[in-house]
């Protein structure tokens, strides 16, 4: 594992953890994490997902209360919670920045791009793949919702592929968030996308996690 870094090419901190099994042009898998971690909090994850995956983890651009740092600020004090569409768009900018560079920049295959975001990241990771569909093979989408305001996708999506988890006993982000994202890529995606809720809570659970790792193994054949 790398230790944390930035470059011109590619403008968010990040950490790097090589594939297991390399390969001249591997795979490419950059996690999201939610509000209040950071980069190193994911990472884990990795040891239990495809050996091939050149691994990526990525640290939010804004600092966070108390602790940790977001992607962006969300007002709890406020009925419903008022989220800071300024940061969210800025730091979107900062994300598709980083996934155009990154294959150069890392020497992965760019027709093997994989997002894994978790609640807050599981949002970005949805703006970016319907924003820069190109970018993006395929994305797991992991106790999230989508951006307010975030548009339906008018398009193929270029064969993006997605699948969607979320906690039965979610108490954060109700299973209802993930269900708003299948009905807002389901018209598009069709088959391509896969919907599953199970037990658990705002939590990455060993369930969740083998069905994650069996759905990103499926994709690269």
């Amino acid at each position: 594992m790398s230790p944390a870094m930035t470059s011109p090419a590619l403008p968010l901190v990040h950490v790097v953890r090589p594939p297991r099994v390399p390969s001249a042009r591997p795979p490419l898998l950059v996690l999201l994490h939610g509000i209040g971690a950071d980069e190193r909090d994911l990472l884990p994850l990795a040891a239990h997902l495809d050996p091939r995956f050149l691994t990526v983890s990525l640290r939010a651009p804004n600092e966070a209360e108390p602790m940790g740092f977001a992607w962006y600020a969300i007002d709890w004090r406020t009925a419903p919670p008022r989220h800071d569409v300024a940061q969210a768009a800025a730091s979107l900018e900062a994300l598709l920045a980083f996934l155009a560079g990154a294959p150069a920049a890392l020497g992965t295959d760019p027709a093997r791009t994989f997002l894994l975001g978790f609640s807050q990241g599981a949002a970005m990771a949805l703006a970016a793949a319907l924003a820069r569909p190109e970018l993006v093979r395929g994305a797991v989408l992991h106790s999230g919702r989508p951006l307010p305001g975030q548009p339906a996708p008018a398009g193929g999506l270029a064969g993006l592929e997605v699948l969607v988890l979320h906690g039965l006993a979610d108490p954060v982000l109700p299973p209802a968030q993930g269900r708003a994202i299948r009905d807002l890529l389901a018209p598009v995606l069709g088959p391509r996308l896969t919907h599953l809720e199970l037990e658990g809570a705002h939590e990455v659970t060993a369930e969740t996690l083998s069905e994650a790792a069996r759905w990103l193994s499926a994709r690269l054949g």
